[in-house]
């Protein structure tokens, strides 16, 4: 038997979070609402409250939650792709690792200001107002 792989990364976050929302896929959510459904989810039950809620609805529900989770990691991932910066194609290389290294040593040097102070807008990448 093969193993279980679960995406550990923001991708497979925003999937779960946004499996355990109450969004449904009849609803035809854009990329803004699916990106708020996921920061309430996030917020509502956390990273592993949303993995769990995903794990429950498998075990209960394994085929028509393998339908769902597909919907969820489709709309999630172009929900953030469209909200994703596009690299300027003019910059040359030097530049990125300017800024590359200035979050490096913000990192470092314990800047306050590269830490969000909500840790669902940072995983869901925006704030829910």
């Amino acid at each position: 038997m093969w193993p279980v792989m679960h995406d550990l990364g923001f991708r497979g976050l925003h999937a779960d979070a946004l499996f355990a929302s109450g969004v449904q896929r009849c609803d035809e959510p854009d990329a803004a609402k699916v990106r708020q459904a996921i920061a309430v989810a996030i917020r509502a039950f956390g990273c592993s409250g949303c993995t769990g809620r995903v794990a429950q609805e498998f075990g209960d529900h394994p085929e028509t939650a393998v339908i769902r989770m597909r919907w969820a990691r489709s709309a999630a991932g172009a929900a953030f792709a469209e909200s994703a910066p596009q690299p300027d194609p003019g910059a040359d290389a030097s530049g990125w690792h300017a800024v590359r290294s200035r979050l490096s040593a913000d990192r470092v040097a314990g800047s306050p200001g590269i830490r969000p102070r909500d840790p669902a807008v940072f995983l869901a990448g925006e704030a829910v107002t």
